[in-house]
């Protein structure tokens, strides 16, 4: 008989408040780092890198839509004749429970692994070790940094004798990701994030230089790419298992040098083939630019795009080094997307060093008017741990917060310059406000009407998004559906209640909870309704969906000092480019 070698692959969400882990009966958005580990499993077991004599079972977990029993766990371990626990995709926010689920592991003998950005960004950016890596290598966890494409087999093979490393560091050896093992989960995984999206990187790496990413110092910022195809593998084997909806990963899929060539491949399967695939991914504010960029990605199948919009203060843009944003393009940009009918996230930062409550405030309203956006999405300013903005504050000695677990973008983790902590929060939950507005939910609602976008899709991802943050008080990056508490999983420090307090409570929030979901949820639906049955619905116009014309400088967006500086700025370099006089 075989020996059995069981590898057991999970990735930890993090804590709330209240310090219970953040999970869901079904999840918001799926992990492409889940996927590619055990993609590079099945290959590992393929190869029978461990010999012809060993059986490698594997168990895939996302703790966002699955809870995390210890003993389950170990049982999976100790039912066969070897294994080991990797807990993959770790972001300095999972870190904590991260530690928190090897512990009692290791106390059990078994062998525990952690990758993801925290490790690789820290040893990355970072002279000295990470006070949080420090303590995972003090409870004999072995720490992976970098990417395991061509490194898995190795680490396995390592467990299978005993004889792990402590720390396995490849960052400096970033590997080529064409035709190796695709990203895959088994169709019962991905059924438990909503809609049954998977996902898949097309590419890594990204050549801008923002300060404030991580990616940049962990992926790097030459392009590693799969071939066209490589995606095509990958969504037939998907599509094999009955799943249709996918996620794109890259940070920017419109810096991959091959997206028109996968653009065409996905066009083929979905106009020749008949293929029933749909896609999300993300990008930059100059993909419009791009030839056929826009028309290919909606004959594609994109239905939705994230776009690192940022700020539309060009001072604060160019302090964080993201140069490539440039705030004349927004509204061409976002108009393109519009009338494409694709839905439009867009990232939109506060806490740049001249930011005030009131100038924030006064920016949003300015986007309500001006810009064409479906879903605006807030986060702190944050030094991510592997970011140049945590490095710089790390050297000169500014405290930052020494909780892990805050740095989700959705905590202020360091001091503003201007604003105190309270008026940064404050400021911060009236962002959410100022946007959401009932108002305004109509008006994004008649644009869309008016653009051909879904006007249902967007008002089911407004509830999502104004539900997530007034009702769960979580980011909608980590939301989902129906909340799940476990009484047991509970940050270590924190007192694990009795029975009797925990459950009364646990189904009264329930219950509170799906109450204002449902009367938010009815609220925005006969806002919806309304503008369905609006008799100029489909001739509605306002100044963001105004065709863009030569007086957009004319526009408030473009009155502020720092606006008017960056324009003279530009047209400067116009006037040196057609050789007239400066």
């Amino acid at each position: 008989m075989k020996k059995r070698f069981s590898l057991v692959l999970i990735k930890p969400s993090h804590y709330d408040e209240d310090g219970y882990v953040i999970q869901w009966y079904r999840s918001a958005i799926p992990s492409n780092s889940l996927a590619a580990l055990y993609g590079l499993s099945l290959e590992c077991a393929r190869q029978s890198v461990l010999g012809e004599d060993v059986h490698l079972e594997i168990h895939a977990f996302d703790e966002t839509n699955t809870v995390i029993r210890i003993d389950r766990m170990a049982s999976l371990i100790e039912a066969a004749d070897n294994g080991m626990v990797m807990l993959v995709g770790v972001q300095s926010n999972q870190f904590p429970r991260a530690l928190d689920i090897a512990r009692p592991l290791r106390e059990r003998g078994i062998k525990v692994g952690i990758g993801g950005f925290h490790v690789s960004g820290t040893m990355a950016m970072l002279k000295e070790r990470d006070p949080y890596v420090q303590k995972a290598l003090d409870i004999g966890v072995s720490l992976f940094a970098g990417e395991a494409e061509g490194r898995l087999g190795q680490v396995l093979i390592d467990a299978f004798k005993n004889e792990l490393r402590p720390v396995y560091n490849y960052m400096d050896d970033l590997p080529n990701i064409e035709g190796v093992a695709s990203p895959l989960l088994p169709a019962e995984r991905v059924h438990l994030t909503a809609g049954a999206t998977t996902s898949f990187d097309a590419g890594r790496g990204c050549p801008f230089t923002c300060s404030f990413c991580t990616i940049i110092n962990v992926q790097g910022r030459k392009s590693r790419r799969r071939s066209p195809d490589d995606i095509e593998k990958i969504v037939r084997a998907n599509v094999a298992q009955g799943l249709h909806s996918f996620f794109i990963t890259d940070d920017n899929f419109a810096r991959n040098k091959d997206w028109e060539a996968i653009l065409d491949k996905l066009i083929d399967l979905r106009e020749v083939e008949k293929l029933n695939i749909s896609f999300i991914i993300q990008v930059d504010t100059l993909c419009h630019k791009l030839p056929n960029f826009i028309e290919k990605a909606k004959r594609a199948g994109v239905k939705r795009v994230f776009i690192g919009l940022e700020n539309i203060n060009p001072d604060s843009l160019l302090g964080a080094k993201k140069r490539q944003n440039k705030i004349t393009d927004y509204r061409q940009m976002l108009l393109a997307w519009k009338h494409a009918g694709i839905v439009t996230y867009c990232g939109y930062i506060l806490g740049f060093p001249g930011d005030t409550p009131e100038s924030i405030i006064n920016d949003i309203e300015i986007i309500k008017r001006e810009l064409p956006v479906d879903l605006l999405e807030f986060f702190y300013l944050t030094p991510l741990p592997g970011s140049e903005d945590h490095k710089r504050l790390h050297e000169a000695g500014i405290a930052m917060d020494e909780d892990l677990n805050k740095y989700d973008l959705n905590h202020d983790v360091t001091d503003h310059p201007i604003m105190s902590r309270d008026e940064w929060r404050s400021t911060y939950r009236k962002a959410w406000e100022t946007y959401y507005t009932d108002d305004h939910v109509e008006t994004i609602l008649r644009r869309c009407i008016a653009t051909g976008t879904s006007p249902g899709k967007t008002m089911f991802f407004i509830v999502w998004f104004k539900g997530c943050i007034q009702i769960e008080g979580v980011h909608p990056l980590e939301g989902g559906f129906l909340r799940i508490r476990s009484r047991r999983n509970r940050r270590s420090g924190m007192k694990v209640e009795s029975p009797l307090a925990f459950y009364p409570k646990y189904l009264a929030r329930t219950f509170l909870s799906q109450f204002r979901w449902i009367s938010l949820y009815v609220r925005m639906r006969l806002i919806y309704l309304r503008v369905r049955k609006a008799p100029d619905r489909l001739s509605y116009m306002d100044t963001a969906l105004e065709p863009v014309t030569d007086h957009e400088e004319d526009r408030e967006m473009f009155r502020s000092e720092a606006a008017k500086n960056y324009l003279e700025k530009v047209h400067r370099i116009e006037r040196v480019s057609r050789g007239t006089s400066v």
